[in-house]
């Protein structure tokens, strides 16, 4: 017995009601990647509803909501024509780099035209999931059981924060980004931002104009890359040369000649020398940084290894004292509401298919974790589309291919790079031969399930 009406209720064996919602999906999660799922799914006909613990839409690009990641200074830093979604542009009047609040209203945009807000449930959130013998059951924090014939997790990976283990005591106010919202809270302070990714760049920027002193703290070297090369975004450049495929090497060759061209070496600056070649971690995109080091409005330093009291101690034996840290230490992955089993998780994450399809289960699947080089959003919608597809292609006996791909060994996802071993590039992926190979597999269904009239757009 299945019914897609809330009002519908099916008792189990245990005695324990639940609410039959078999013929459907459930999506757990409202931000980019959750919107693009909604909206895939119910384009091609296939029933589905979504919750988010969060008040409203936008996950962590919603600033007003606690889960929001975002700071007031956010701005992205992939293009939007590389980051909008592939069937709902940008506005033209944005910039080409938009804020978070445009960002947030670009995705509510999006929601209101595919008409995804009647299928979302807000302050809802997902306690549990677990699978039963053919369905799955979710349990919300309303008190509510439902019955599901399939799963998406589309919640994203940056929720939880990862704090550094440093030892010794630290007295003075400590943060992760993840709780930094405004340069109010940097002023009149000395402070030390740990971890030089895209957010603890930012940061330090902030607080280089804000602050009484700015310290950041580098474990490494990284290639600083600029927002714009000769009056055009950096990223569009390099999708132009991937376009043309221009070899790996000779990539590497423009984009060091027009970065250091533009901005110069960061050890020209203070800054600690790479210790890679570019592309070979996730781009750092800041074109103030080496600017206010060469201010000396940021004083680079390398790893913290000890607290004191207000003092933090380097590996360099200096030392110095500070009323703020900030941790731009990255996130963990975690999805707390489902077992790690169910989830095939060996070695530190989820080992999904294209880290989206489960190899055995064709009833769950996790959209947008992924960690490109370029913007996500776009990927994301690739990836949902898809799996309507291979949902489609299930119910006709058509997917046997595709089990067999996804059952098999995981395809290299780097285009010929090798990512720095570091866990902040185990979801890396080389954004243009990623979306091409969503591309030519979504391509592949189109042909066969072309008498499936839902699938076409």
């Amino acid at each position: 017995m299945s019914s897609s009406t809330l009002d519908d209720r099916v008792a189990t064996p245990a005695g324990e009601e639940i609410l039959d919602r078999s013929s459907m999906f459930c999506v757990i999660g409202a931000g980019p990647s959750g919107l693009a799922t909604l909206k895939n799914f119910s384009q091609a006909g296939i029933p589905v509803e979504g919750f988010d613990a969060a008040g409203d839409l936008g996950g962590v690009w919603n600033f007003s909501q606690p889960s929001g990641g975002v700071y007031e200074s956010t701005h992205l830093i992939s293009s939007k024509r590389l980051t909008e979604f592939r069937d709902w542009p940008m506005p033209a009047e944005f910039p080409e780099y938009p804020s978070h609040v445009q960002a947030l209203d670009y995705l509510r945009s999006y929601a209101e035209r595919f008409k995804l807000l009647p299928l979302i449930q807000f302050s809802t959130r997902v306690n549990h999931v677990e699978k039963s013998r053919t369905h799955w059951l979710i349990r919300l924090n309303d008190g509510t059981t439902r019955r599901y014939r399939g799963v998406i997790i589309a919640n994203g990976h940056h929720r939880v924060p990862n704090l550094p283990e440093i030892p010794g005591k630290y007295r003075g106010e400590f943060l992760h980004s993840h709780d930094y919202k405004s340069a109010a809270q940097l002023r009149g302070k000395r402070v030390l931002v740990i971890g030089a990714g895209n957010s603890g760049a930012d940061i330090a920027v902030d607080a280089a104009q804000q602050a009484t002193s700015c310290t950041l703290s580098m474990r490494r070297g990284y290639h600083i890359v600029p927002k714009f090369l000769r009056g055009y975004p950096t990223d569009q450049w390099g999708e132009l040369l991937l376009h043309w495929r221009v070899p790996l090497f000779l990539r590497r060759l423009i984009l060091a000649r027009g970065t250091y061209t533009g901005l110069g070496r960061p050890q020209s600056f203070g800054l600690p020398k790479p210790d890679h070649r570019f592309l070979e971690t996730h781009p750092l995109v800041n074109s103030q940084l080496m600017y206010y080091a060469a201010h000396g409005r940021i004083q680079p330093k390398p790893a913290v290894v000890e607290f004191n009291g207000h003092e933090a101690v380097f590996s360099d034996n200096t030392r110095a004292e500070f009323d703020l840290v900030i941790a731009a230490t990255g996130y963990q992955i975690d999805f707390p509401f489902i077992s790690r089993e169910l989830l095939n998780w060996r070695d530190g994450l989820p080992r999904l298919w294209l880290h989206a399809f489960h190899p055995h289960d064709d009833s769950l699947f996790v959209a947008g974790m992924i960690q490109p080089d370029s913007g996500q959003w776009g990927l994301t919608d690739w990836q949902a589309r898809l799996m309507t597809q291979y949902v489609r292609a299930r119910e006709t006996g058509r997917a046997a291919w595709f089990d067999e791909l996804k059952a098999g060994p995981q395809p290299s996802l780097s285009n010929g790079i090798t990512y720095a071993n570091s866990s902040r590039h185990q979801l890396e992926v080389e954004h243009f031969s990623y979306r091409r190979r969503l591309e030519k597999l979504s391509a592949r269904f189109e042909r066969e399930l072309k008498d499936v009239p839902s699938l076409r757009n």
